[in-house]
């Protein structure tokens, strides 16, 4: 099996670092992005499964920056917004996922794991509805009896043909004072 590539970005070498050591340590390739510059730059280069960036880096807005050229890139990984100031807008700018920083160890490899396979599963189908050729529907048209019978409502063909008078019929509505002629 190939290894699975990670590209990480973060500003905090710390969490940088450690994360990459980690995400190594359970059969993850890591490469790392101290910028969003520097991400972008690696996202054209390089195919990766996976972007997992910070939000504020160099700017409040870098994590953006950095998940549209994920969002950009022919190859369509999957995108991790990784932060300690979470908000709601999250999946407004792109990302698929807001991990919240701190984490635990079994809980971000768990979710990054599920993510993956949410992800693969996701271009799998897209790539099966591309490849599928368009269906078109058939122009003819069939009674409204038979057209109903045959989607599936039982009795309809039957009641298609009946005469709506006598038992099992429907009322016959009355004028003031009058019969009604057949």
């Amino acid at each position: 099996m190939a290894k699975r590539r990670i590209l990480l970005v973060d500003d905090e070498v710390a969490v940088l670092l450690t994360m990459k050591t980690v995400l190594e340590l359970n059969g993850f390739e890591v490469d790392t992005a101290a910028s969003a510059r520097e991400a972008r730059s690696k996202i054209k280069l390089h195919e990766y499964q996976m972007v997992i960036t910070d939000m504020r880096m160099e700017s409040d807005a870098a994590g953006r920056d950095v998940i549209l050229a994920a969002r950009s890139a022919p190859y369509h990984p999957a995108v991790a917004l990784l932060t300690s100031f979470p908000d709601d807008e999250w999946a407004d700018i792109g990302a698929d996922k807001m991990l919240v920083k701190p984490m635990q160890t079994a809980v971000l490899l768990r979710q990054i794991e599920k993510m993956l396979e949410a992800h693969a599963a996701k271009l799998q189908r897209l790539a099966n509805c591309a490849a599928a050729p368009a269906k078109r529907p058939t122009l003819a048209r069939k009674s409204s009896a038979s057209s109903a019978a045959s989607a599936g409502r039982p009795g309809v063909k039957r009641l298609a043909g009946r005469k709506l008078s006598g038992r099992g019929a429907l009322p016959r509505k009355r004028v003031a004072g009058k019969k009604r002629k057949d």
